[in-house]
């Protein structure tokens, strides 16, 4: 199973960079290959300065070996050995019109003293941040992601769905980070469900991922905006920043695993403010989003 997914993430990181290049039409894919001390590695590809997209990565790695402490504790587990490889993306468009994406799916095997395998699961998500709130644009979203998990099993997107309004909770803000898509994780075997119905099911949202994004880029890239929005869209960015940092668990192991900072750290956008206690205009577009990210909501 882990070969065989890290083959699917290896093709997949293939056909999204090559799409987001397309799309762009200037910037190319900065590739970095890292190699992990205690086992593994990665390949990194970040996209710099673009016409459409200010900053992005889609990066893949592969690491494996003794479970750090820190994440044996995480985990309620001993010594143990694992083995866990994924993609994560992160883009960050220019235009304030356009919203940024985050999408990531992964496979985790752990392994007792003589390699024998105890446990495995797959998880994953894509998720949408808009600056600006088009609602056909959030409703396109949801529309595929639902269509990827209704495949599957129905009860999949409102469950995945309700997990990622959850999960991308700016607590401290009392706001969610975006409008949210699909988060799930611990995804294991079970009497109804293989671990072969779990790599289908991960593989249809990963495939469904450019067909959810891609169109919402084409249709608000070429929008005019003004200084002032680009300054929200950069004070929006200083939350997701805030998310990144003190919230997510991804960065947390990437930290606790000894990965590569630069890889981990790519999610990052170039450029961002923090104005103190600034609040938008009363019933003004950037109100409307707020007022969306207080009450999550239902799309499709």
């Amino acid at each position: 199973m882990k070969d065989k997914f890290y083959e699917y993430i290896q093709k997949l990181q293939d056909t999204i960079t090559h799409k987001l290049e397309e799309l762009d039409g200037s910037a190319k894919f900065q590739q970095d290959f890292w190699e992990r001390e205690e086992g593994g590695g990665g390949r990194t590809r970040v996209i710099e300065n673009g016409a459409v997209f200010e900053k992005g990565g889609v990066n893949i790695s592969k690491v494996h070996g003794p479970l750090p402490k820190s994440m044996q504790n995480y985990f309620g587990v001993e010594d143990v050995d694992f083995f866990a490889c994924g993609l994560s993306l992160v883009i960050h468009p220019k235009n304030p019109m356009v919203p940024t994406v985050h999408a990531n799916w992964r496979y985790f095997e752990m392994y007792d003293k003589e390699g024998n395998i105890v446990d495995q699961w797959f998880g994953g998500g894509q998720d949408l941040t808009p600056y600006y709130l088009f609602d056909e644009d959030a409703i396109h979203f949801h529309s595929v992601c639902k269509k990827a998990c209704d495949a599957h099993n129905p009860d999949f997107y409102p469950d995945y769905k309700k997990k990622c309004d959850n999960y991308f909770w700016n607590a401290h803000r009392n706001e969610a980070r975006g409008v949210g898509g699909l988060f799930f994780d611990y995804c294991k075997a079970s009497e109804e469900t293989s671990m072969e119905d779990w790599y289908n099911f991960v593989t249809e949202v990963g495939d469904s991922f450019l067909g959810a994004y891609v169109p919402i880029v084409e249709k608000r890239k070429e929008l005019p905006y003004s200084q002032a929005q680009r300054d929200w869209q950069e004070i929006r960015r200083g939350r997701y920043v805030e998310f990144n940092l003190v919230h997510d668990k991804g960065t947390l192991f990437g930290l606790r695993t000894n990965g590569r900072i630069e890889s981990i750290l790519m999610s990052l956008p170039p450029h961002v403010q923090w104005r103190y206690d600034h609040h938008p205009e009363k019933k003004s577009a950037e109100a409307k989003l707020i007022e969306a990210l207080q009450n999550p909501k239902e799309w499709v």
